[in-house]
């Protein structure tokens, strides 16, 4: 089925960035070489948006981004288009859960970001991937308004998988329980999910849907896999995401993207296919 390709939307962790958390010159001359082309491109990421910003000024974006999987809205500038928060009640529900488990407890809330431990083996990447530093709360119970994201932080896989299920059983709609990388298990308003982000991304360019690529490698990129017209998966992916997109490119550390755009995207551009 033919139809042209506008706008690009890409995950950051694992997609644009790598697994040591640089950017390449390589990724960035491929998505500016995909803007001169005519494509729009924009970001969407569980990241807030400290740790999104860099990258866009990077790849000289100007338009709009998608911060804690879409559940913020933001201008490159830095300003707020559209902001949904975790219900308090299906917060403190959360947080009551979660502090008599294992797991070390990070809340992004209002541009700041909480934690109950510093000794967490993540926190010095997670000090890179959002770009501020973490203060030490030991009580969380009155922290559980205005809450952007909520993250059970753990390496016992197999008990974030089980919390998962539990907390989507729950929770229900009332909010988007997912987890962005095998140790982290996010909870976001329940809007707050790549397929209404990437979707509000398309509106805010005035393209539809159907004109949108979405490349990514986690199970939270699913969603706007669904939504857009054509989907690219990074080739660390596991299984069930390599599976649900159109095509499969490189790893993050192979500079997928690059070859995504250079063998996948521009070929289309210049085709006007899909």
């Amino acid at each position: 089925m033919s139809g042209r390709i506008r706008l690009v939307v890409s995950d950051l962790d694992g997609t644009l960035i790598r697994s040591d958390k640089t950017l390449s010159d390589n990724v960035v001359a491929a998505m500016r070489r995909l803007s001169a082309a005519g494509a729009a491109l924009s970001l969407i990421s569980a990241r807030p948006p400290s740790g999104m910003l860099w990258v866009a000024e990077r790849l000289g974006l100007n338009g709009i981004i998608g911060a804690f999987n879409g559940g913020t809205i933001l201008r490159t500038d830095g300003s707020i288009l559209q902001r949904f928060v975790v219900p308090p009640a299906a917060a403190s529900h959360c947080l009551d859960v979660l502090g008599r488990l294992p797991v070390t407890i990070w809340l992004f809330r209002g541009g700041f970001w909480h934690a109950s431990s510093l000794a967490d083996p993540h926190t010095p990447r997670e000090i890179a991937s959002t770009n501020q530093e973490p203060a030490l709360v030991d009580d969380m119970a009155g922290f559980a308004d205005s809450i952007d994201k909520i993250v059970a932080v753990s390496d016992d896989f197999a008990l974030l998988a089980q919390l998962e299920a539990q907390l989507q059983q729950t929770l229900g709609a009332e909010a988007n329980v997912i987890r962005s990388q095998p140790y982290y298990l996010d909870i976001t308003a329940a809007q707050a999910n790549k397929g209404h982000g990437i979707a509000a991304l398309a509106e805010a360019a005035g393209i539809p849907l159907t004109e949108t690529a979405a490349i990514g490698d986690q199970r939270n990129d699913l969603p706007m896999f669904a939504r857009a017209g054509l989907s690219i998966a990074m080739g660390q992916a596991p299984e069930a995401v390599r599976l649900a997109a159109d095509h499969v490119s490189l790893s993050a550390d192979e500079d997928g993207v690059a070859h995504a755009i250079d063998e996948i995207l521009m070929p289309r551009l210049a085709a006007g296919v899909r």
